[in-house]
């Protein structure tokens, strides 16, 4: 099945040339299943390509998805238009009484900040916690899976001596898990942060499952069962030329940053990146959506309903 998005959304132009499904609401009303309902926080400062990124990997499952994307009522966006925040965002103090099945949160470019120091991180705080009770599994990107995972558990995240930048192979550490089912043992993600979580602070407890690491640039994916969380730290997601993109905007701004590794061919920012790492994020992706539509209620209204408590630290292994 197809994904459901605003038919002005610039993502749909984009999405319709790559030849992603994209379903009319006339349409969608016709079919006799329910959609599956994802709501996307997107907390990028390129909002419009990480709509266009999140909604080609949800798009190319066999399912019908409809998107609703999110906005903070606590910060107002300055790289974003405001008319396409007005046309397309909704803030989620207005839908707060609704129930989705899916709730992905982005990664942000504050992560060298504070938790605490984040100006909208209250606001952030009461979406998580409304999550569970109006949100059947959440997806939560980069600096989003540092935040969910500090805010639910005291996780901290940790100071890199340099940015760990480029498309770094990692190993899948359990292909039985559901969510990697059809990686292979190994898969190159682009990687682009400043910070990383310890696995040291994760396994301290014991429901959490590390799915995939790197020897180069640690965990990749953590697993929550309980919750039903999942946490990427890194970008699958990503295009082709996104990480290019930021380091270009790195050197025009001055900032010190070393060439993506194992990005551009020969290691020359001259020559056309090629994508490695597609499939694997439409297969991630894809199991994510599957899980969900397996184990979410019929009836929105259930969603939330008997979810065990979080876990405490007294919980921990």
């Amino acid at each position: 099945m197809p994904i459901k998005i605003p038919s002005e959304l610039p993502a749909r132009k984009v999405l319709e040339s790559e030849g992603v499904p994209i379903i009319k609401d006339e349409d969608a009303i016709r079919q006799d299943i329910r959609p599956l309902r994802i709501a996307i926080l997107n907390l990028m400062p390129e909002k419009i390509k990480t709509e266009t990124q999140l909604a080609r990997v949800l798009g190319a499952t066999p399912l019908q998805v409809e998107v609703t994307l999110l906005a903070l009522t606590s910060h107002k966006p300055k790289t974003t238009p405001e008319q396409h925040l007005l046309d397309f965002y909704h803030p989620w103090t207005e839908v707060r009484d609704q129930k989705f099945d899916g709730l992905i949160v982005t990664g942000a470019p504050i992560e060298k900040l504070p938790f605490e120091d984040v100006r909208y991180w209250p606001e952030l705080c009461d979406i998580f916690d409304w999550s569970l009770t109006n949100v059947h599994g959440c997806f939560n990107l980069c600096w989003g899976a540092q935040a969910a995972l500090y805010h639910f558990y005291g996780i901290p995240k940790h100071q890199l001596p340099h940015k760990a930048f480029g498309v770094f192979w990692h190993n899948v550490l359990d292909s039985t898990s559901p969510l990697m089912r059809g990686l292979n043992d190994a898969i190159p993600i682009p990687v682009s942060r400043h910070t990383e979580n310890h696995r040291q602070d994760v396994e301290k407890f014991k429901h959490l499952q590390v799915l995939a690491e790197s020897a180069d640039v640690g965990m990749a994916l953590v697993n929550d069962p309980v919750l039903n969380h999942v946490h990427m730290f890194n970008h699958l997601e990503y295009d082709s030329t996104t990480l290019g993109d930021e380091y270009l905007r790195d050197v025009a701004k001055g900032s010190e940053i070393d060439v993506p590794r194992n990005y551009y061919p020969d290691n020359d920012p001259s020559q056309v990146p090629v994508n490695t790492w597609r499939s694997n994020a439409h297969i991630l992706f894809g199991n994510w959506i599957n899980g969900l539509y397996q184990s979410t209620p019929y009836d929105l209204a259930k969603i939330g309903q008997n979810r065990p408590a979080v876990p405490k630290a007294d919980d921990a292994a």
